[in-house]
């Protein structure tokens, strides 16, 4: 297991961390971005605390747009790449190499990661036992306490990084890159934010590091409409222009720049319409619409006569999925491509809501819905929002755990095959706390599960990709325990106890792959945290 870098930290974050969502309750992620620091365009850095510098992404509020395509074309000076890739027998099964999965019918199944700009892999280049993330993100009392009301601002971050010398938010974003391609994904989702700022820089930034990394490794442009504040078709006409000059844009075959609105619905399709003729008259840009809706049943009919293909957000517990059926056939049935999402949980204490993702159902449910539905490309919902506690990327709580989770169900999806498994390995996840603990710090707004979620359980899952039968030994704090598992992926139960817990394969007598998380449950806890930590055997 990868855990070195979540040991430096635990002392710190354990049991500290809790969400902020820049988005309202009334939908899954939805609303508007509220002010939490002027402007919020520049991310939800805010206001530092008296006396301690802003991190480096801190916004210049007059900041205008970059030339159009300056910072996407080319690879900038100073940066050094530290990516790495995927080490051998990390996974239960051996990884088609990135040919196999981006040629014939594979490639014509795109996966990409929805990638949130405010959380990056560090905001300030400094070491994570004292960068913003730590002293402001992930402690109650950050940013002078206000975030209080919710515990804190995140529960989770990204896996720390060292700190690196020359252009390090450039080097950073070829490492996300490098990390995504090392699991099969074929692109991200760049969620755009604003037009102007730090946010509009590192969409720019991402455009250049995914080009320099690999060419074929692309960028689809999603302007976020719960954020992005024009009525001025010209205006969000012109970012997608820019951005979609560079050559790591995702376009079609036929050279159609692909554009996939966040919450499409937030302006009419005569709105858009307007918008994709003023991309192809006055830029010489032709697209492809491929809308996002948080309501897909209401808007799809208006939206078909301009799109390509249809999108929606997506539930984020494992139980009622299936819609999802419904409306990839609804989708097919009209012509248009389906873009099914794909996630992990969801925990938003600043809404005071939470999906109940059942340890890894979810995930499991929304990739088996994806491949057995007949989806055309997927979205992982998200790369990094650790606002929603959605993350894939590798984070301080999860490792790489639920990416390398994705990497089996990705390759099924787009070979037809499910891959043999050739060496053993567990996945062992379980939250820090009872679902019903009642915090005992200052918190005092507490989560409840989402209308329609699964309902709220306490249990760690043990996860196993076998080579063989074998049994399983297990301790759950001070419960220990043996189940027979067979051959291939299956999922046992175990309830939810104080203390650590563990997992181990025995064949024969003898103890063979091991899994451990290192992060104790407690039934007293000081603020609320609902999301699921995850360990792999195979780092």
């Amino acid at each position: 297991m990868l855990l070195v870098s979540a040991f430096l930290l635990v002392g710190v974050c354990a049991a500290t961390g809790i969400a902020w969502d820049p988005f309202d309750a009334t939908s899954p992620k939805g609303g508007s971005a509220p002010a939490i620091g002027a402007p919020w365009t520049a991310g939800p850095a805010g206001t530092p605390a008296p006396g301690d510098p802003a991190p480096a992404t801190a916004p210049s509020a007059e900041s205008p747009p970059p030339t159009k395509g300056a910072a996407a074309k080319g690879n900038l000076g100073g940066a050094s790449d530290t990516g790495a890739p995927r080490p051998a027998g990390a996974l239960p099964f051996d990884m088609p190499q990135p040919a196999a999965l981006r040629s014939g019918a594979a490639g014509r199944k795109l996966v990409f990661a929805h990638y949130f700009t405010p959380y990056p892999l560090s905001l300030d280049n400094a070491r994570a036992d004292g960068d913003y993330y730590t002293r402001h993100y992930l402690n109650p009392d950050g940013e002078s306490g206000k975030h209080g009301k919710y515990g804190g601002l995140l529960r989770d971050r990204p896996l720390p990084v060292e700190p690196k010398s020359g252009d390090w938010e450039y080097a950073n974003l070829q490492q996300e890159v490098r990390t995504a391609r090392a699991a099969g994904i074929d692109g991200f989702t760049l969620d755009m934010l604003s037009f102007s700022g730090r946010n509009w820089d590192r969409c720019n930034l991402l455009m250049a590091a995914a080009r320099s990394v690999d060419p074929a490794f692309k960028i689809m442009l999603m302007p976020d409409m719960t954020s992005l504040k024009t009525d001025d078709p010209g205006v969000l006409a012109e970012a997608i222009a820019t951005l979609g000059d560079a050559p790591a844009a995702h376009r079609l075959p036929d050279g159609r720049l692909v554009v996939s609105p966040f919450k499409a619905e937030e302006k009419s399709a005569a709105w858009w319409t307007q918008v994709l003729e003023i991309l192809r008259s006055r830029h010489g840009v032709q697209t492809a619409f491929v809308p996002l809706f948080l309501d897909f049943a209401a808007h799809h009919d208006a939206f078909a006569p301009i799109s390509h293909g249809f999108s929606e957000w997506g539930s984020r517990s494992y139980v009622g999925q299936e819609g999802n059926t419904r409306d990839v056939r609804r989708a097919h049935g009209m012509g248009k491509i389906w873009m099914q999402p794909v996630s992990v949980q969801d925990a938003r204490p600043n809404q005071g809501v939470y999906d109940e993702a059942g340890n890894t159902a979810t995930l499991r449910s929304t990739w088996t819905h994806a491949i057995e539905d007949g989806a055309d490309w997927v979205q992982l919902t998200t790369w990094n929002d650790y606002s929603e506690g959605s993350q894939f990327a590798p984070s301080l709580h999860n490792g790489y755990a639920y990416l390398d989770l994705t990497s089996y169900y990705l390759t099924r999806f787009k070979t037809g095959s499910w891959p043999k498994i050739v060496r053993d390995t567990l996945y062992l996840t379980a939250r820090t706390q009872f679902a019903a603990a009642d915090p005992t710090g200052g918190q005092s707004l507490l989560m409840a599960p989402r209308k329609g979620t699964a309902a709220p359980r306490d249990t760690v899952e043990v996860l196993s990709f076998l080579a063989g039968p074998a049994a399983v030994r297990t301790a759950v704090g001070s419960a220990q325990d043996t189940h027979e598992a067979p051959a291939g992926v299956h999922s046992e139960l175990l309830p939810l106890k104080p203390g650590t817990a563990t997992a181990a394969v025995v064949r024969g007598g003898k103890t063979g792959t091991e899994v451990r998380l290192p992060y104790p449950v407690d039934r007293t806890v000081e603020v609320q945290d609902l999301q699921y930590y995850a360990a792999t055997s195979g780092r």
